[in-house]
């Protein structure tokens, strides 16, 4: 399995307040980056996967509703997790 409990205490603590920080917005949005990469590198070797893809596009949706919440509640926040991630380039 790509992501075993001990990456994601290592994805919790390094974007959350702690390993136990599961629910903040920033913290999920680290998660949902990793999977998205994961699921985009399985589908360029099996580019017929609809099903994968499909779950690929629901990532993005999710990630980007948690980045707008952030954007409009605290945007040094955002700006914070963008520039973490490296999302905006």
């Amino acid at each position: 399995m790509y992501l075993d409990p001990t990456k994601k205490a290592e994805i919790f603590t390094q974007y959350g307040k702690s390993t136990t920080d599961t629910g903040s917005a920033e913290s999920q949005i680290a998660l949902f980056t990793f999977r998205i990469k994961h699921l985009t590198e399985h589908l360029k070797a099996n580019h017929k996967d609809f099903r994968t893809a499909r779950s690929l596009t629901k990532l993005v949706g999710k990630r980007r509703a948690l980045l707008d919440y952030l954007y409009d509640r605290d945007i040094n926040r955002y700006r914070a997790i963008i520039k973490a991630l490296g999302l905006r380039r």
